[in-house]
């Protein structure tokens, strides 16, 4: 049975699955790129391109992705660059941004013509038309036709793009501008072809459990509610089982950012300077990009989640290695910075590769529930977690209270660094997540958002009197350094 209804996101799948078991068998070459592509695209008949040789390609490029190499054999290695083009699949969607449709009646005021400043309109048998050669896709005609017969249509990948990283070439393949990219992985969720993707590290980590190295394993709350009717017991112990030294909750680094950014909060409300978040990788990369003064004056100095509980691991057990599991691209990226404790990250559609290679059923496991981090921890997976636990931890100190803006998506946090950038923000705390919803719709879950989300709160409901104060009693964070 198919994990995905997305026929991309299900080949992108198989082909993990396939590296995973030949890399748990220790027997994986580069020479089995072909045969990957030749059994998931076999026979001479195409599903779904023109020719087989041209789904066989693409097949190729998406192995070689999974293997942690570039999906273009030529371009120069650059693994920071996590979201990348698979070329062969992105010339499926070379259309046209404005288009005249059969809506055209040819009217006598020829509004589009007398609109257009390029000189790229003119009339033809039966319609108006559009020299390609002339137009510069300034949209004039769109505005000004009154039967609405001329269309723009945005690809999805630029349409989803906050940053404008997105251009194309002259063959109309899109390219990703690596200095403006923030890794949000937001064109890679919404194009049609599957033809935006990310480097997967899973070979290397696969090695590591295979050479018995000491190796932790940090899991992102919105892992529950991803394998079915599994419990949250029950994935760690799968995860465990395939050969991980123990299984740790990034939630519990969540409480403990939370608890510390109440305190950094209170200073910038003396100094009357707005606080933002730190959790969401890209909308930090956002910051750091593109908004760099609100970057160095308003974005919490705090680690992430992932990297606190990560350190905490390392200062506790030296010489071990910290693998994250998470729904996160741009997570890839942030284990590369220089303050990192993180060794890998993987996607739930990794690790869920490697537990089916091992022939692991989570939801069969016998296993039951430790210690465990507050809920306020757990619920940074959902949009608008981050404020409720710092406002938790407020009120467990006896602070005041503050007022704070959760904003949804990324385009929405591009308009309120914007508001911060201008001194228009009007409030404390700013909590950005790039994806809307939160993690929980991050580019690489497996569930829909919704059952996620009715999982969580289903699980969750026995550790809802558990304080934030309570869990960092279990967890001690005091030697931690929890700053960048």
């Amino acid at each position: 049975m198919a994990l995905f209804s997305n026929d991309s996101r299900q080949f992108k799948f198989d082909i993990l699955r396939e590296i995973a078991e030949e890399t748990f068998g220790g027997y994986l070459s580069e020479e089995n790129v072909n045969a990957y592509a030749r059994k998931l695209s076999p026979g001479t008949k195409a599903d779904f391109r023109c020719c087989v040789y041209k789904e066989r390609e693409i097949l190729r490029q998406r192995a070689r992705l999974a293997m942690g190499k570039m999906a273009n054999d030529v371009a120069e290695y650059n693994p920071r660059q996590v979201v990348q083009v698979i070329e062969a699949a992105c010339d499926g969607c070379t259309i046209r941004k404005i288009r005249i449709t059969d809506n055209c009646r040819k009217c006598m005021s020829k509004a589009c013509m007398s609109s257009c400043k390029f000189d790229a309109i003119s009339m033809g048998i039966d319609r108006a038309m559009i020299d390609y050669n002339k137009c510069k896709e300034c949209g004039m005609c769109v505005r000004s036709c009154p039967y609405n017969a001329i269309v723009e249509t945005e690809r999805p990948c630029s349409a989803h793009c906050p940053v404008n990283a997105i251009t194309y070439d002259e063959y109309g393949i899109a390219i990703i501008d690596e200095e403006t990219c923030i890794n949000c992985g937001q064109c890679q969720i919404s194009c049609p072809f599957g033809a935006v993707e990310d480097i997967s590290w899973i070979v290397p980590v696969i090695e590591l459990l295979n050479l018995n190295v000491p190796t932790y394993a940090v899991i992102a709350p919105s892992i529950q509610g991803q394998f079915e009717n599994a419990t949250l017991a029950q994935i760690k112990k799968g995860i465990e089982l395939l050969g991980f030294k123990g299984v740790y909750e990034a939630a519990i680094g969540a409480d403990a950012v939370a608890f510390n950014e109440e305190q950094e909060l209170i200073e910038h409300i003396k100094d009357n300077k707005p606080l933002t978040t730190s959790c969401c990788p890209a909308f930090v990369n956002m910051a750091k990009i593109h908004f760099p003064s609100v970057y160095e004056e308003n974005v919490s100095s705090l680690v992430s989640p992932m990297m606190a509980i990560a350190r905490k691991l390392k200062h506790d057990n030296p010489g071990t290695g910290v693998v994250f599991i998470g729904p996160c691209v741009a997570k890839k990226q942030e284990a590369m910075e220089e303050y990192t404790a993180v060794d890998y990250v993987l996607t739930f559609e990794e690790i869920a590769a490697m537990l089916i290679a091992k022939r692991i059923n989570c939801e069969e496991l016998d296993a039951k529930e430790e210690d465990y981090p507050s809920v306020f921890g757990r619920n940074f997976a959902q949009g608008g977690g981050v404020s409720k636990a710092v406002i938790q931890a407020s009120k467990e100190k006896g602070h005041d209270s503050f007022t704070g803006y959760y904003a949804d998506g990324c385009f929405e946090c591009k308009k309120q660094l914007t508001l911060i950038k201008a001194g228009k923000f009007n409030f404390d705390i700013l909590e950005g997540m790039s994806c809307p919803g939160g993690c929980i719709a991050g580019p690489a879950t497996i569930e829909s958002p919704n059952i996620i989300k009715g999982r969580m709160a289903k699980e969750n409901l026995k550790t809802d009197n558990k304080t934030i104060e309570k869990s960092l009693e279990i967890f001690n964070f005091d030697k931690i350094n929890l700053h960048r």
